[in-house]
């Protein structure tokens, strides 16, 4: 519920890199960072790096973190809204 009416108003930050500037400019307007990996890639060091240093700074900021497990479930709710060049990196979803 909380996906569909970020999307609807377009307030979603959508990869790894955009949230990390995003929360560098503007960290009083998140609300929420979705965490999205799947098993395989918990052997990808600097994927977990950032997930790390993401988690901290959400931490440090009072931002709320909901980690998911399912990234595949993820993608089919945000993909059908992103139009015709869905972004590449879903590991991280911001909600402001």
């Amino acid at each position: 519920e909380v996906l569909s009416k970020a999307l609807s108003q377009r307030s979603l930050t959508l990869g790894v890199y955009e949230a990390a500037k995003l929360l560098n400019v503007d960290p009083d307007n998140v609300v929420l960072c979705l965490l999205a990996a799947e098993e395989e890639e918990a052997g990808d060091a600097a994927l977990q790096i950032h997930f790390t240093l993401l988690r901290a700074f959400c931490c440090e900021n009072d931002i709320n973190i909901l980690r998911v497990s399912n990234p595949a479930r993820l993608a089919q709710l945000l993909l059908p809204a992103a139009g015709p060049d869905p972004p590449a990196d879903l590991h991280c979803v911001l909600v402001t």
